[in-house]
C-alpha cells in the first residue's frame, strides 16, 4: 500500500462545496415549494461547457487571422523602416526560447491516464475514487521533470507550452488555454529521451504518481519518439496577477 496521497484539489475544496450545497439545497426547496426540481443542471452545465468550446475554438480562428495580419503588415513596414527592421530582427532572435515558433525534432510522449473502471464497480482494495484519476499534481510533476531534463519544447494535448502556461484540472478533467480535456493526458516533448527518464525517476512528486499506477492501474507510459513536432504557443502573452485592495 502506498505511504502518500497525490494532492487532490478536491480535498481543500470538501468544506467548501458542502456548506455551498446546503446553502443551495435550502434555497432550491424555498424556491420548488415542494414540488420536484427537474435534474436538468447537469446536462445545462455540458451544454454551457461545449458552447464554450466552441466559441474559444471561433475565437482561435480569428487570433491566427488577425496574427497573420500583423505578420504582413510588420514586414511591410520593416521593408521601409531600417528601426523596425532592428526591433523585428531582435524580436526574431527570442521567439524561439520563448515558444513563439513551431519546433520539431526527436523527443519523447508521456501518457497519463485513469485506472480502468471494473465491470462490476467494485473499487480495488484499499482505494477511494479520488485515487483512480489523474490528478493536476500528476500533470504537472511530469511537466516539471521534462522541463528540468533541459527540453527544448513541451506541449500537452498538442498545446505548446510556455514559462507562464498553467496546468489545472477539476476532477479529472484538464483546463489549459480556455480548453477542456478529458484522459488520457498526452505530453509531448522535444528533448533528450534518456534525461528526460533521469528526471522523472529522481522526482518525488512522480514517484508517489508511480505508487498510485502499480497499486491501482492507472497509465503512465514513456516512448522515444523519432520526430515530435510542436505548434508555436498561440495563447495570451499579458500576465494575469492579483493586486491588494
Amino acid at each position: 500500500m502506498r505511504g502518500f496521497r497525490r494532492p487532490s484539489g478536491w480535498a481543500v475544496l470538501v468544506p467548501v462545496v458542502a456548506l455551498s450545497a446546503g446553502l443551495l439545497f435550502a434555497t432550491s426547496g424555498r424556491t420548488a415549494e415542494g414540488t420536484d426540481l427537474r435534474g436538468g443542471e447537469v446536462l445545462a452545465m455540458s451544454g454551457l461547457i461545449k458552447q464554450r468550446d466552441a466559441a474559444v475554438s471561433r475565437q482561435e480562428q480569428q487570433l491566427a487571422a488577425l496574427q497573420a495580419q500583423v505578420q504582413r503588415l510588420t514586414q511591410q513596414a520593416g521593408s521601409r523602416d531600417g528601426a523596425v527592421a532592428a526591433a523585428q530582427a531582435q524580436g526574431d532572435a527570442g521567439a524561439l526560447s520563448a515558444g513563439l515558433v513551431p519546433l520539431s525534432g526527436p523527443g519523447v510522449e508521456i501518457t497519463l491516464d485513469d485506472a480502468p473502471t471494473r465491470s462490476d464497480g467494485v473499487l480495488p482494495a484499499g482505494a477511494t475514487p479520488d485515487d483512480l484519476v489523474i490528478h493536476q499534481s500528476d500533470v504537472q510533476a511530469v511537466v516539471n521533470a521534462v522541463w528540468a531534463s533541459g527540453a527544448d519544447g513541451v506541449a500537452i494535448m498538442g498545446k505548446r507550452l510556455v514559462a507562464t502556461s498553467a496546468v489545472r484540472c477539476v476532477g479529472n478533467v484538464l483546463l489549459l488555454e480556455g480548453r477542456t480535456y478529458s484522459p488520457p493526458f498526452v505530453v509531448t516533448a522535444i528533448g533528450n529521451g534518456s534525461a528526460v527518464r533521469a528526471q522523472l525517476a529522481a522526482s518525488h512528486e512522480v514517484a508517489i504518481l508511480q505508487q498510485a499506477v502499480d497499486s491501482y492501474g492507472l497509465t503512465f507510459s514513456v516512448r522515444d519518439r523519432g520526430t515530435v513536432a510542436l505548434p508555436a504557443y498561440d495563447g495570451p502573452l499579458d500576465m494575469t496577477y492579483a493586486t491588494p485592495r
